[in-house]
């Protein structure tokens, strides 16, 4: 950086203020240590028990406001990504971390291969009505 400042202009935004590269927010990591596996639409629900996170020093900004967001209501994982304005990657992350320290849990939507077929339905009311 050169001693005018140029360099600044780089990391620094006049309204928005300092600029926190994603990679900062997770620490240079790109899953979780429990490697958890979120999609977009996963719900994060915040656990009644947690303590306050705020309370917590391990926890970084990003990390309370995702609880806070999941106290008011469930939120799924694109929900967060767009509340807090960061990319999925980095919530994926910060998510993981949660659910490791118990702060949330995540409510996984049923794979496809779990449903039941709309065909298989269909017949059952068929029949049903037949009877």
């Amino acid at each position: 950086m050169s001693a005018d400042g140029q360099g600044r202009s780089h990391w620094f935004d006049d309204e928005a203020g300092p600029v926190v590269r994603p990679y900062a927010m997770t620490r240079g990591r790109t899953t979780s240590a429990a490697q958890h596996r979120l999609d977009l639409i996963a719900v994060v629900v915040a656990e009644s028990h947690a303590d306050d996170p705020d309370a917590d020093s391990t926890l970084s900004p990003e990390h309370v406001d995702i609880v806070e967001l999941c106290r008011d209501a469930p939120q799924s994982v694109a929900e967060l990504s767009a509340e807090l304005d960061l990319p999925i990657g980095v919530v994926r992350v910060l998510v993981g971390d949660l659910v490791d320290a118990e702060f949330v849990h995540v409510n996984r939507p049923v794979p496809p291969a779990e449903l039941v077929d709309e065909s298989i339905l269909r017949d059952v009311i068929n029949g049903l009505r037949a009877l």
